[in-house]
């Protein structure tokens, strides 16, 4: 696979190569990287401060004995029954979504898809011009997401050439590209010309492209990402972030608030904060749902409208689920979108469980209400 990698980084996969850390620690990472791959360059290494063993940049990238922890499952939205051909999904009606790289610039701990990095998948082979075809033949999908892996990972000609023939398709208004290259890699963006100038040819006045960015921690708001995310910006492009809340990373409701403040600043809108999903190796990493919640009112309270515009939702089997609201004894939900239109809008409430840490592990709704008028 063709694939930008940028001179001024240095790359690093191995345990040993992470001489911040002691024999033994490096020992015991090297177990879990026998199951879980590790990937990670000398840009993002130098955000953590070593001296503090719970460092939340360092929880993001560096793996821990915590991930041997027999839990979750390899696809946990079960994004293999959306699968039409090799490399794209079609879950909701209006979208589909291309898997277009099988590489990230480096691999979050609690990665929803590390089954990409274990070995090779038939999913991610991206048949791109029957793909294409697809699409073509399927005119109500008006918006494309490409990702993986992380599709800037891609050279810039590679990406060009999938934007270029997804612009040709009249139906489709909307590009999407979700990447964790201006936290993990700013250079990638700042010292390729050529990708600013693919933006500003395809991000139309019409039709614009969004950079989903993955900034989860305000320490990763680096000067160079700010520029990264500016030049994105400059060239047209459009920036959404998506935050998973994770456990010693951001599940603090200041922590969390001063990101929302940081991303609302440089115009990256806040969009999603995802709950973690149950993946297998995931559960140290995972805050239960109704804790979750709180934490993001909390966030949300102490920022302004156009940072608490974010929208805390689990991305189910069944379609993304937002959390709405609890009382003592209750907890509310709702289909923000749904693999089964029928179901958008639907409502929910369960009886609280603290423990809960995905939609699955409600028991049976006590009332459903729905949006949709009576018939």
């Amino acid at each position: 696979m063709e694939t930008m990698l940028d001179k001024k980084v240095k790359y690093i996969t191995q345990a040993e190569q992470l001489k911040q850390l002691s024999k033994e620690e490096q020992a015991a990472i090297k177990e879990v990287t026998e199951r879980f791959s590790f990937r990670s360059n000398d840009y993002y290494l130098s955000l953590i401060n070593w001296n503090d063993s719970e460092d939340p940049i360092r929880r993001i990238i560096i793996p821990h004995v915590c991930e041997l922890e027999e839990w979750g499952q390899l696809d946990p939205s079960d994004e293999a029954s959306y699968t039409i051909i090799p490399g794209l999904e079609h879950k909701y009606n209006s979208t589909a979504l291309l898997l277009v790289s099988d590489i990230c610039e480096g691999i979050c701990r609690y990665c929803f898809r590390k089954r990409v990095f274990i070995e090779s998948h038939e999913e991610h082979r991206l048949n791109l011009p029957a793909a294409l075809e697809y699409i073509k033949e399927h005119t109500e999908i008006n918006n494309i997401l490409l990702t993986g892996g992380d599709p800037l990972v891609l050279a810039t000609s590679k990406l060009e050439a999938i934007i270029r023939q997804l612009r040709e398709i009249d139906h489709v208004n909307i590009i999407r590209i979700g990447t964790k290259m201006p936290a993990f890699n700013p250079h990638r963006i700042v010292d390729d010309p050529a990708l600013l100038e693919m933006v500003s040819t395809y991000s139309t006045e019409k039709k614009k492209i969004y950079f989903m960015t993955h900034f989860v921690h305000p320490r990763e708001l680096t000067d160079l990402a700010i520029e990264s995310v500016h030049l994105l910006q400059k060239a047209g492009g459009q920036i959404c972030n998506q935050t998973p809340l994770i456990r010693g990373v951001n599940d603090k409701a200041e922590v969390l608030a001063e990101l929302l403040a940081k991303l609302s600043f440089i115009g990256a809108a806040p969009y999603y904060i995802f709950q973690c999903r149950p993946a297998s190796g995931n559960k140290a990493y995972t805050v239960p749902i109704e804790e979750g919640y709180e934490i993001v009112e909390q966030a949300k309270a102490r920022v302004s409208g156009l940072a608490k515009r974010v929208k805390f939702v689990m991305s189910h089997t069944s379609g993304k689920i937002e959390i709405v609201g609890k009382t003592e004894d209750f907890v509310y939900f709702k289909y923000h979108r749904a693999a089964d239109d029928e179901d958008s809008g639907r409502f929910l409430s369960f009886k609280s469980n603290p423990e809960a840490c995905w939609f699955d592990d409600y028991d049976e709704a006590i009332q459903e209400k729905s949006n949709r008028p009576a018939t």
